[in-house]
């Protein structure tokens, strides 16, 4: 794999952020296999693209200094995308910086232009743990006809409902007090009024001892009343790196990426 580290000045934002890279490389050094798919990609179409989002204690780099996301994307002929958002929520703040167009606009745009990744629905995919779960949802339910498939692990999907007391002024910086019934972080009422065949393919992992069990179960159920199909499990575990690292490499595995 071919790894960068990025800096760039992000217009939504208004200043300078970060982000890491990861591309398919067909040579490989000891220990590490090439892929065919980063020399055989026709060059109209590019690489399948993964953007993999961090959570609220996270930053850019954690998913590499975690997991073994750069060997288990090199075997999948996957490039991966690890943006810099900080405490945003993957929202538009109601007192700082507009997370949520960078995100979902400025980003994909910066990339399609930058890096030889397919800009296809079909060879499109985003992933993301707790805060970054949440934010990979987010994505998939406002712009379903961008992505073939979106995974939440230990996802906080009903933000509603958090307790963000501990977290200092972070709710007031993010929403001011708004009501998310009804905008784009409502998860919840976005998968409700939902066209279930509109959707991508979506996977949910859950631990069963994390505090965010409760959001992914009002998810499921949704859901289910809603007749959304989804991969899902709720298995030991609770909100570690542990979990998470396993959950990627089955998100992987899971992802319909073309041959």
């Amino acid at each position: 794999m071919i790894r960068m580290r990025t800096d760039f000045f992000a217009e939504s934002l208004g200043m300078g952020t970060s982000m890491v890279v990861l591309m398919p490389q067909a040579a490989a050094g000891i220990g590490m296999e090439g892929t065919d798919a980063a020399a055989g990609a026709a060059p109209e179409r590019g690489v399948p693209v993964l953007y993999l989002l961090h959570g609220l204690s996270d930053d850019c780099t954690i998913w590499e200094r975690r997991t073994s996301i750069e060997r288990y994307a090199s075997e999948k002929g996957i490039a991966v995308v690890m943006p810099e958002v900080r405490r945003s929520f993957y929202t538009d703040e109601a007192v700082g910086e507009q997370y949520w167009t960078f995100v979902a606009e400025e980003l994909p745009q910066l990339i399609a232009r930058t890096f030889r990744v397919s800009t296809a629905r079909e060879d499109t995919f985003v992933a993301g743990l707790s805060m970054g779960g949440f934010g990979a949802f987010k994505l998939a339910l406002n712009h379903p006809e961008r992505f073939a498939a979106a995974a939440s692990l230990s996802g906080a999907l009903d933000v509603a409902a958090l307790d963000l007391d501990w977290a200092g002024t972070l709710g007031q910086r993010v929403w001011d007090g708004r009501d998310t019934a009804g905008t784009a972080d409502d998860l919840l009422g976005l998968l409700a009024a939902s066209d279930p065949a509109a959707l991508p393919a979506l996977f949910l992992d859950c631990g069963t001892e994390d505090q965010l069990l409760d959001h992914n179960r009002r998810f499921l159920a949704v859901a289910d009343e809603r007749g959304v199909e989804l991969a899902s499990r709720l298995r030991p575990g609770a909100h570690t790196w542990e979990f998470w690292d396993q959950g990627i490499q089955d998100v992987l595995d899971w992802l319909p990426l073309r041959g």
